[in-house]
């Protein structure tokens, strides 16, 4: 199994800034993806952004049209981690935001599913005042 565990999350007014962090322990991913998904009170699971490599080597990245432009998903290989930085936030991205991968590497459409990941943290709360 690989552990994920996410931090960083907090609240802010809109138009602030938050940087989220996903570490991972138990495997190393030169080969697969991770991903951010959040899930507000009363709605599913929604797709954030991810990323895939292969060796070692980011080859792509996709992000919710949602938050296009606002956000941005970065690998860190010398800590085994994964981040999102988060800016322009809005009320509505509040949410709790999850952090996930799969050595699968999943494509199209699972790569934007939660059913595409096999491993999940245990998310991170941010919240976004008007």
């Amino acid at each position: 199994q690989v552990r994920l565990v996410e931090s960083g999350g907090g609240s802010v007014e809109a138009g602030g800034s938050l940087r989220l962090s996903c570490a991972a322990s138990g495997r190393y991913f030169a080969n697969g993806v991770m991903g951010w998904f959040r899930q507000a009170p009363g709605k599913e699971r929604q797709f954030v952004a991810t990323t895939r490599w292969n060796n070692g080597v980011v080859y792509d990245t996709y992000y919710a049209d949602s938050v296009k432009g606002r956000f941005t998903i970065t690998r860190d290989k010398r800590k085994n981690t994964v981040g999102l930085e988060m800016n322009d936030l809005k009320p509505e991205d509040t949410a709790v935001y999850y952090c996930a991968a799969d050595l699968a590497r999943p494509e199209r459409p699972e790569l934007f599913r939660p059913s595409g990941y096999e491993n999940w943290g245990q998310g991170t709360q941010v919240t976004v005042s008007s």
